[in-house]
């Protein structure tokens, strides 16, 4: 596809000249660029140029960003437990110095920080200063609605992580001033604006090249950021979250037809229902923050299956897991990609030791083959490195929302067409096709829980956990327990100040204006 081989091939060749290396030779966490900004920004490739290093480094192509905002987000909660390390995220026991929470929040403000200065040469006046024409000073301006957004999403990040981050804006940097401190309502209320006001900005739906974002990713994030209000606000916005995954979900998009093909190798073909991606490439990607972590962490998932090579032995679920599934197997319901199985020893379905890679089923859900199974040739010395692309929004994300903010009492949707998304998703896992009536359920089926649990059929392993059980209140407390939760087996609540990561004492220390959360 045309649109495919415009941005993503450019995209590659950008992190060559970015020099970005493997974890294994020493992977900087910032990318480097010797241009001054005189230099950088005097062409419209320049500008193009500057704009990709802020898509890498949002999908953390050179770091570790959304990878550690993955675990974060998973290992949390009861749809992973991580083999390695020493477990403070699987028992929510983490104290003020958390080195995984320390690095989303740095990647985080550092890409903030790129955004900002993006903002600031892409001001209207400056690049018609510059000389540019107005067809080339329009599409600057696209460029830097899209940089916008994807400083947008990062402040999201930040705000469901943290609460009340460090916050800076152009301004702040071009003014050379010490960044103060958000409250989260005030920073709900920043990313909102944000949002849409950069909305008419933006490519129409479906228009962009493959992976640069657009009018539905910002409907996408609006929805999601609306979805959690409550969480963020003390405030709920349902009738909202209906709006905008309405747009989305009326922008011409359509399910894939098999819930199989969603992380393969090839997922660039499924433009049907993917809304904005990370874009991977193993000749070029040269990283261990992508989606071969997803992929080589499934505890004993072999390389015939996963494509690439052995696992790493890093990522488990819960029992509570496999219990939302009528079976193990996907025989049933095709989500159901439980690995149960294992070359040297029996593996089991229940945790008795955390650093036991054998102990809790895994998933072969990211598999780094084409989808008629064959292996994609591996173009790199590790033999390793994901052609996944990771899909940040996809339709039956909406679908989901929509469904929810309905039942939550939100005004503009119908129960009719919620209960007809649902069944769509559940046509699809049970029937390869959406229009299916396998798998369907019945209105008086379809409540807040029954969503919560197809939340986590559907989008297992996407980083939605922790702040889904935010949601509905089952993070931190007694309502719902499972194996390791509060450091005990069988579950046990924790403090409630596990909501929020830690604001890091390195950054407490060196900006006088921070406070850190309440109970660290």
């Amino acid at each position: 596809m045309k649109t495919i081989q415009y941005f993503k091939k450019p995209l590659i060749t950008l992190l060559i000249l970015i020099v970005f290396t493997s974890c294994t030779e020493d992977l900087d966490r910032f990318p480097t660029n010797a241009l001054t900004n005189e230099k950088q920004f005097s062409t419209v490739d320049g500008y193009k140029q500057a704009m990709v290093s802020a898509y890498i480094q949002f999908a953390g192509a050179n770091n570790f960003f959304y990878r550690d905002f993955f675990e974060l987000q998973e290992v949390t909660t009861d749809e992973i437990v991580n083999t390695w390390g020493d477990h403070q995220e699987t028992t929510l026991s983490w104290s003020s110095e958390h080195d995984q929470s320390t690095g989303v929040y740095q990647s985080g403000l550092y890409l903030i920080t790129l955004c900002n200065n993006f903002i600031i040469e892409s001001e209207a006046s400056l690049v018609a200063s510059r000389g540019f024409n107005q067809t080339e000073q329009q599409e600057v301006e696209i460029f830097k609605s899209e940089v916008r957004f994807i400083r947008a999403y990062a402040y999201w990040m930040l705000m469901d992580l943290f609460g009340n981050p460090t916050f800076a804006t152009e301004e702040t940097l071009r003014n050379g001033e010490v960044p103060g401190q958000i409250m989260r309502a005030d920073l709900f209320n920043f990313i909102e604006s944000e949002l849409k006001e950069i909305e008419p900005l933006m490519m129409d739906a479906r228009a962009n090249e493959y992976g640069r974002a657009d009018k539905a990713a910002v409907w996408s994030l609006l929805a999601r950021l609306y979805i959690n209000a409550e969480t963020y606000t003390d405030s709920q916005k349902y009738s909202e979250a209906i709006a905008y995954s309405k747009k989305v979900i009326d922008a011409g998009y359509s399910l894939e037809q098999n819930h199989q093909w969603l992380m393969l190798g090839d997922n660039d073909q499924n433009t049907n229902e993917f809304i904005y991606t990370f874009n991977y490439d193993n000749e070029k990607v040269r990283t261990w923050g992508g989606t071969n972590t997803y992929s080589l962490g499934a505890a004993g998932v072999t390389a015939s299956v996963n494509g690439m090579s052995s696992s790493w032995n890093l990522y488990r679920v819960t029992p509570s897991i496999p219990a939302l599934f009528p079976t193990n197997d996907p025989s049933i319901d095709h989500r159901a990609v439980f690995w149960t199985e294992n070359d040297e020893s029996s593996r089991t379905l229940e945790i008795e030791s955390l650093p036991n890679s054998l102990n809790g089923y895994s998933l072969y859900k990211y598999r780094n083959v084409h989808r008629d199974g064959s292996p994609i040739s591996q173009e790199n010395t590790f033999n390793n490195l994901s052609d996944i692309d990771f899909p940040v929004f996809r339709l039956a994300e909406m679908y989901l929302i929509y469904a929810e903010a309905v039942l939550r009492g939100g005004s503009g949707g119908d129960s009719a067409s919620a209960l007809a998304y649902i069944n769509k998703i559940r046509g699809r896992a049970y029937d390869n096709n959406p229009s299916s009536s396998a798998g369907n359920i019945t209105l008086n089926e379809m409540d807040l829980d029954f969503i919560l649990d197809e939340r986590a059929r559907e989008l297992m392993w996407e980083g939605f956990r922790r702040t889904d059980l935010i949601r509905y209140k089952r993070f931190t407390t007694s309502d719902y327990l499972w194996a390791w939760k509060g450091g005990v087996k069988s579950g046990a609540a924790v403090n409630a100040k596990f909501r929020l990561f830690p604001i890091p004492i390195t950054d407490l220390l060196a900006n006088p204006k921070l406070e850190q959360n309440p109970g660290y």
